[in-house]
């Protein structure tokens, strides 16, 4: 992972800037090159074969590896203190790719009931259908309902850290202890809290996924997502159960990857067969555009969450505002955790509600000017939207105001814009209705 700065510093700003970018080897560019290849070329027809039964590790053909995602994948891994980390297309290819390794035809999933939309729609439509894997949504704010929803079929647990975007603030360290008393695996979409807030894999998490297309990019140019593992669970102990990994697989002549690699062996089998054989593979420009935005990840998250805490201030006491919902307020019901889990920082994504309903919601962000509408958040400018409408819009009024963003919720992603200038935008807005 080095020079020296990332071998031998352990320190999270260090992190971001070094991990994964040593200088090139062969030019002493000290900015990481943008490797636009599809293939290598090996050293001799042995070298070939070794990389193709995995014999050796290397570069044979860009939709398994690539030096420029490789980087990025060094980067995110330590950050995120696991053993290794595999890029992704998107926030939703990494969910797939992960899920994809561990289940099989009619397994099942517990998850929170608090998850993005999106989310909850592959879940609980798109996996159902195309691969038959069943899906029960608990409550996440008690770790009990998780293990009343365990069943033989259950391969593993799957929640947000601070949910998206609702602001729900999971006791992560509670689920985990369930999840390892039912010897399943606990995945942690940390996309909202990013490591510089919140490391999932210390509270007991063995998986950690995120839509680096946010934060870590951070600028609103980069799609991708990641897939973070811990090597803390035991693979071998359920060969059965986990067959992908614990059973030999045809397509590398019997290889068992938990024989082979042990606690690496789910890293190595999102490389060598999930992209591979699905094909969702991280493209280097986008590689190269969310390893500039890691550099400043810690100096952004300080201040989106600094400028969020005023704006969340601010709404709770504005006469045209019904509710807000975000971690950080002494008022909320997730403040504790909000401590625990992230120091206080309530990230940059929340809800609030306006009176008025529907129509008051729409005409708030029909009347933004600093404000950005768009369905994307973690950028650097701030965003909103109405997510009735837009964002959760395949869901039921009954599930939308299940998950808290009923036809009055509006979404915010604050920026990093003077905070003077992000409240007199929503006072004007405000105004309109």
């Amino acid at each position: 992972m080095t020079h020296n700065a990332a071998k031998d510093f352990q320190g999270f700003d260090t992190l971001a800037l070094h991990a994964g970018t040593p200088p090139d080897p062969a030019t002493g560019s000290r900015s990481m090159p943008v490797h636009f290849t599809t293939a290598y070329v090996f050293r001799d027809a042995a070298h070939g074969a070794n990389l193709f039964a995995l014999k050796e590790m290397g570069y044979s053909y860009s939709r398994l590896t690539n030096p420029t995602v490789n980087a990025l994948e060094e980067r995110i891994a330590a950050l995120e203190g696991g053993i290794g980390a595999t890029a992704t297309a998107s926030g939703h290819a990494a969910q797939l790719l992960v899920f994809a390794a561990l289940t099989a035809p009619h397994d099942h999933i517990v998850a929170s009931s608090r998850l993005y939309g999106g989310s909850v729609n592959q879940l609980r439509n798109v996996f159902p259908r195309c691969f038959g894997w069943q899906t029960t949504f608990v409550d996440p704010d008690d770790a009990q309902n998780f293990k009343r929803a365990i069943t033989d079929k259950t391969k593993f647990i799957f929640l947000e850290s601070m949910a998206n975007p609702s602001g729900v603030v999971v006791d992560i360290e509670a689920v985990a202890k369930v999840a390892a008393d039912a010897k399943i695996p606990l995945i942690v979409d940390n996309t909202l809290a990013t490591p510089a807030l919140c490391r999932p894999l210390q509270y007991g998490a063995n998986i950690v996924t995120h839509s680096t297309t946010k934060f870590m990019s951070g600028h609103g140019h980069a799609l991708g997502g990641v897939v973070v593992d811990g090597g803390t669970f035991n693979w071998a102990a359920q060969p059965d159960k986990y067959p992908n990994l614990g059973q030999a697989n045809p397509s590398y002549n019997g290889t068992t990857f938990n024989d082979a690699f042990g606690n690496m062996a789910l890293h190595v089998w999102l490389h060598a067969v999930g992209l591979r054989d699905l094909g969702m593979t991280q493209q280097p420009m986008n590689a190269f555009l969310t390893l500039q935005g890691l550099e400043t990840l810690t100096l952004r998250m300080d201040r989106h969450c600094a400028n969020a805490l005023a704006v969340a201030l601010h709404l709770e006491k504005h006469p045209k505002v019904a509710w807000v919902n975000y971690p950080a307020l002494p008022s909320s019901r997730y403040a504790g955790l909000c401590q625990k889990y992230f120091g206080g920082k309530g990230g940059a994504v929340f809800t609030f509600g306006v009176k008025g309903g529907h129509e008051a919601g729409m005409k708030v962000v029909s009347s933004m000017k600093l404000f950005s509408h768009v369905a994307n958040i973690g950028d650097t400018r701030s965003l909103i939207t109405h997510p009735s409408s837009t964002t959760h819009s395949q869901l039921t009024d009954e599930q939308k105001i299940s998950l808290g963003i009923g036809p009055e919720a509006i979404r915010v992603s604050i920026g990093i814009e003077n905070i003077g200038d992000i409240l007199a935008d929503l006072d004007q807005a405000l105004s309109k209705i």
